[in-house]
């Protein structure tokens, strides 16, 4: 696929950047540059490679995820301003 100064303009247009034509007539050729490189590793035989998200193994250290409550319920109402039976206490929003 070649890239040609239409195209470049239309790319530019697409991505809402103002160039001029000297700018769009010296990106034609760098555009065809990447486009030729992402060719070269379309050539790549990478059938027998598993995908994989790093380039090291990646192993996450997980703790069981148990519900607990905490325990901590007077600690967290002893921050609180106002509290009643276990809860926090808010003004009243709708009347």
């Amino acid at each position: 696929m070649s890239v040609d100064t239409a195209t470049v303009r239309k790319i530019a247009s697409l991505a809402r950047i103002r160039i001029d034509d000297a700018q769009a007539e010296a990106l034609a050729p760098e555009l065809n540059n990447i486009l030729g490189w992402i060719e070269q590793l379309g050539e790549v035989d990478v059938s027998g490679v598993e995908p994989m998200t790093a380039v090291i193994p990646n192993h996450l250290r997980l703790r069981d995820d148990v519900v607990t409550d905490g325990n901590v319920r007077d600690k967290v109402l002893a921050n609180a301003p106002q509290a009643e039976h276990g809860f926090f206490t808010v003004p009243k929003v709708i009347e």
